[in-house]
């Protein structure tokens, strides 16, 4: 299903987040702030079906092992968003950290940031749940909205409501 990772987290809650013991990139880079998964999904893909092989028709997994590594592979992908938010934050210097988009209903990245922003003294908003949406859905709405002509002009003058302290 798309999006994937509220499956994903469904199924990672009955799951042992240390049964496997997948990469996490980039983590002993502290002046680097990027992140990829690539090789996370390659190791998890290796895990199930074997190093250098692609077909999946032939696997059997007990319901167990498909918990272990979807909590395996969540907890991979928590920590490295987790880690570079902290190190952005001591890089930069400021104070606060606003979390949105899908990835931020994830209730184990929102523990985990929560937990970060205690230890590390720095101020954390995460959006509320029902505005965490996978951002393809703005882009569908922009699709949509340009298909029925609704095209704001370039010369908009943008008024943020937002102030900053």
């Amino acid at each position: 299903p798309y999006p994937g990772g509220p499956a994903i987290s469904r199924v990672a809650e009955h799951g042992d987040p240390t049964a496997y013991a997948f990469p996490r990139s980039f983590l002993h880079e502290p002046d680097k702030l990027q992140f990829s998964f690539s090789g996370l999904k390659t190791a998890v893909r290796y895990q199930i079906v074997g190093p250098g092989k692609t077909d999946f028709r032939d696997v059997q997994l007990s319901e167990q092992q498909v918990a272990d590594l979807a909590a395996s592979f969540e907890a991979a992908v928590v920590d490295c968003l987790t880690a570079k938010a902290r190190q952005a934050i001591c890089q930069t210097g400021l104070r606060r950290l606003c979390v949105g988009g899908g990835v931020a209903a994830n209730r184990r990245f929102r523990t985990s940031l929560e937990a970060a922003a205690e230890d590390d003294g720095f101020e954390l908003h995460i959006a509320p749940l029902k505005l965490c949406t996978d951002n393809a859905v703005m882009g569908a709405i922009a699709i949509e909205r340009l298909r029925a002509g609704l095209v704001e002009p370039l010369d908009l003058k943008i008024q943020p409501g937002l102030e900053r302290a």
